[in-house]
């Protein structure tokens, strides 16, 4: 299972909101930095609704949803690459993640702690980029040296490894993080090779005031994280409230949804944090719907068929066939698989078939 981490300076809101996402109180959360030391995980549920659509379709009470993992990080400081506060073990914990959800503080409350002395969520993120940045910078400078001697005895691969490498430096160099190089699709490929922290994918997640959450792109330091998104990675940013979700962690789904409309607001942005995360980890989903369960299927965008067999088991991906495959849209207006039959809608896809979300499929496969 694919993971995200969340980062972000200390007293952001990461605890409260990691405690939100998995409707738990896992994570401590507190008014004083370093709360967080060790990082807590947690399984979350992608909100989809088409999987109770499609259990009604198929007439089964049982629903398996999507699921991604979140990492809980230890809060960064300045410094952190030369080991101060956590910074080895938040540097440590951000290396196993595959995307970064960055949480920034875009409210104002005397009585929350800001590390820095004032609210301002750019300065907060170019702390975070310019200490991931420093921390590649440090692991390019020791690839180089190691590269280098097998370059000059003609292996190609350390030829080419080293001319990004030299491409790299002076980019991490001016301060710009590895996402933002301008690489060829061979260059992106060895790139992930290398595992630099700032080259992994980001989401902003803009925590605002429980009172600014309907009128949250008004709030100027939500426009300022959006504008620097858009300058700078072409990012993504999500407002959301992690202490309206905390409030929400305790309650029934009717009175959450109670809570979330007396404040203007159909949803506090979590779940639409979650499906942000999904996307921004190269993730879609795939359904199987029968007798037994509705079940959402996690796969990478652009699998075929045979991998996306592959995720239900090995064997499905060994001895695949052909697949059956119906559009969810398509399923849902003609109202059960006999009819998408009957309209020319349900097909027999084989192995070169590459899955849309929302597919709805059924495997041919030998033992």
């Amino acid at each position: 299972m694919l993971k995200a981490g969340i980062v972000g300076l200390p007293n952001v809101g990461k605890s409260t909101l990691f405690n939100a996402l998995t409707r738990s109180r896992k994570a401590e959360a507190a008014n004083y930095p370093f709360c967080t030391i060790d990082p807590n995980i947690g399984v979350v549920i992608v909100p989809d609704d088409r999987l109770a659509i499609l259990a009604k379709i198929a007439k089964t009470a049982v629903l398996v949803p999507a699921a991604i993992e979140f990492v809980d990080i230890a809060g960064l400081v300045k410094g952190a690459s030369q080991g101060e506060g956590l910074g080895n073990q938040f540097l440590a914990t951000i290396r196993e993640v595959d995307a970064i959800v960055h949480v920034v503080r875009c409210f104002e409350d005397p009585d929350v702690i800001h590390t820095m002395g004032a609210v301002d969520p750019v300065r907060d993120i170019e702390i975070v980029i310019t200490e991931l940045i420093l921390s590649d910078l440090d692991a390019v400078t020791k690839r180089i040296d190691k590269t280098q001697k097998k370059a000059k005895s003609g292996d190609k691969e350390a030829i080419a490894e080293l001319a990004l490498l030299e491409k790299l430096t002076p980019h991490l160099n001016s301060n710009q993080p590895a996402n933002t190089l301008t690489a060829t699709d061979d260059e992106k490929a060895l790139l992930k090779f290398f595992q630099l922290l700032s080259a992994k994918p980001v989401i902003y997640a803009c925590n605002v005031a429980e009172t600014d959450l309907a009128t949250a792109e008004q709030n100027p330091f939500v426009q300022k994280v959006a504008a620097f998104a858009r300058a700078h990675h072409d990012a993504a940013y999500v407002p959301i409230s992690a202490k309206i979700e905390s409030e929400l962690i305790d309650l029934s789904p009717e009175d959450a949804k109670a809570f979330l409309k007396d404040l203007g607001v159909d949803d506090s942005g979590v779940s639409a944090l979650i499906r942000a995360t999904y996307a921004l980890l190269g993730l879609m989903t795939y359904f199987t719907a029968g007798e037994k369960e509705a079940r959402a299927w996690t796969i990478k965008k652009g699998f075929k068929a045979p991998q996306a067999a592959g995720v239900i088991h090995t064997d499905f991906e060994k001895g695949f066939i052909k697949a059956e495959v119906v559009g969810y849209a398509d399923l849902v207006r003609l109202g059960s698989t006999a009819a998408a039959r009957e309209a020319g809608k349900y097909r027999l896809e084989g192995k070169d078939y590459v899955f849309q979300d929302g597919d709805v499929a059924l495997f041919r496969f030998n033992n």
